[in-house]
This record gives structure tokens, C-alpha cells and sequence, in this order.
């Protein structure tokens, strides 16, 4: 499959943007674990083991994104990347119900919801790189 440049970098800008994201998460639940220790383990002792399956499976999506975006031709990846954003920006949404955040969690959460919605953004206007006019 022959690909323009083009396309090509907003594969790596994608690719990017989701390590950006992924840092971000990471970042957040350690900085949650040594600043908000206790609360951190309150949280995390109430989740059952289907919970803890499903907040891993939701944080793979943006991992898996990382090589994702580099491989998937280019309509795959281009409503991959639209539904994984959405699914990311929801979950970070979701994350901040239920009581007052840190100040922390609430400045990550503001740059990871900024990412994952730019990458929707981009996603949806990414042209076609096979489309061709007829004039």
C-alpha cells in the first residue's frame, strides 16, 4: 500500500498524541498514588475485579493506539483513532464524577481531555489520500 506523505505524518502525529495521552494517564494514577495515597487505596480497595478488568481494558485502547495509528490503513485507522478518542475523552469525563478531584487530577485531566478530543478533531477531518479530483 503505497501512502502519501501526507499521510504518513499524521500517522506519526496520532501515533504522538496518544503516547502524550498515555503519559498523561500514567502520570496522574502515580502522581494519585504517592501525593493521595490514602485516598488512592480507598478507591481502589471498594473496585471489584470486573471493575479493575474494565478500567485495564479501557486504558489498552490508547496503547494499543500508539502502534495502531502507524499500521491501520487509512479508513481503520481514521475512525479507530475518532473512536478511541471518544471512548478515552468519556472515560477521563466518568473519572471525574463522584467528588471533588485534587487539583492535580482535574489540570492532567483538562491536557488529556484537550488530546484525546484534538485526535477526534483530526481524525474526522483527516482527507481521503486515494481521493482524486475529476476535474
Amino acid at each position: 500500500m503505497k501512502t502519501s506523505g501526507q499521510t504518513k505524518d499524521r500517522r506519526a502525529i496520532f501515533s504522538a498524541l496518544w503516547i502524550f495521552a498515555v503519559f498523561n494517564y500514567l502520570y496522574g494514577d502515580l502522581a494519585m498514588m504517592v501525593f493521595y495515597a490514602i485516598a488512592y487505596q480507598n478507591i481502589a480497595s471498594r473496585m471489584s475485579e470486573r471493575v479493575v478488568l474494565g478500567a485495564t481494558v479501557l486504558m489498552e485502547i490508547p496503547m494499543a493506539m500508539v502502534f495502531l495509528s502507524w499500521i491501520l490503513p487509512y479508513i481503520a485507522n481514521r475512525w479507530a483513532n475518532i473512536i478511541a478518542g471518544v471512548a478515552s475523552t468519556a472515560f477521563v469525563l466518568f473519572t471525574l464524577l463522584g467528588g471533588k478531584a485534587p487539583v492535580l487530577l482535574l489540570f492532567l485531566s483538562v491536557i488529556e481531555i484537550a488530546c484525546t478530543v484534538f485526535i477526534v478533531w483530526y481524525a474526522w477531518i483527516w482527507p481521503n489520500p486515494q481521493a482524486t479530483t475529476s476535474e
